[in-house]
C-alpha cells in the first residue's frame, strides 16, 4: 500500500505518526508499531524524491550543452 502513496500522502501520513510518537502515555508496543510505519513512510517519500530528482537531471541540459 505505502508504494502507492504520493510524497504528500505520505508526508502527511508521517508527520501524523511523530505527532502520535510524541505522546509520552502512548504504550510501547503501539510506539513500535508507529515507529515501524513511520520508517517505511520516510523510504517512501525518499523514494519520490529521488526518482524526481533523476527526472529532472534527465531533462536538464549538461554543462556542454548549454555553452
Amino acid at each position: 500500500m505505502s508504494q502507492e502513496l504520493t510524497y504528500e500522502q505520505a508526508k502527511s501520513r508521517l508527520e501524523e505518526v511523530i505527532i502520535k510518537l510524541e505522546d509520552k502515555e502512548l504504550p510501547l508496543d503501539d510506539m513500535v508499531t508507529l515507529w515501524e510505519e513511520g520508517e517505511r513512510l520516510a523510504a517512501v517519500c525518499q523514494e519520490r524524491l529521488t526518482s524526481a530528482r533523476a527526472r529532472l537531471e534527465a531533462v536538464r541540459p549538461t554543462q556542454t550543452e548549454s555553452e
